[in-house]
C-alpha cells in the first residue's frame, strides 16, 4: 500500500510559478508511475502528467507542455510538479497518484491505484 500526501499549492499570480510535492510512504515507490491530476469543481478529473518508475519517461497533456515538469526522487519518495507561466485556467485542485504499472504513461484515472488528498492551486487574473 502507498500513502500520498500532496503540498506547495497557493494562490499565485498570472505568469508566476509553484512546485508541488509528493510525499510517498512505503518502501515501494521507486516501484510505481506517478501521475498528477487536476479537478474543478463540477467537472471530470483530467490528467497533467505522468513519469515512470525511473523518472526516464514523461508524459504531458497538451494544455501544461512546456509549462510544467514532472520530476521524481525516488530516494525521497517524493514526485514533484514545478508549475511555470501559470494561468487562470490551472486554477484546480491537484491531485498525485501512484500507478502500479511502473513503465507509466496512463492517462486515465481508473489506471492509477493510489490517490492523495489533493492540493489547491488559485491562479488569479
Amino acid at each position: 500500500q502507498v500513502q500520498l500526501v500532496e503540498s506547495g499549492g497557493g494562490l499565485v499570480q498570472a505568469g508566476g510559478s509553484l512546485r508541488l510535492s509528493c510525499a510517498a510512504s512505503g518502501r515501494t515507490f521507486s516501484s510505481y508511475a506517478m501521475g498528477w491530476f487536476r479537478q474543478t469543481p463540477g467537472k471530470e478529473r483530467d490528467f497533467v502528467a505522468a513519469i515512470s518508475w525511473s523518472g526516464g519517461s514523461t508524459y504531458y497533456a497538451d494544455s501544461v507542455k512546456g509549462r510544467f515538469t514532472i520530476s521524481r526522487d525516488n530516494a525521497k519518495n517524493t514526485v514533484y510538479l514545478q508549475m511555470n507561466s501559470l494561468k487562470p485556467e490551472d486554477t484546480a485542485v491537484y491531485y498525485c497518484a501512484a500507478d502500479g504499472s511502473a513503465r507509466g504513461g496512463h492517462f486515465y484515472v481508473w489506471e492509477y491505484d493510489y490517490w492523495g488528498q489533493g492540493t489547491q492551486v488559485t491562479v488569479s487574473s
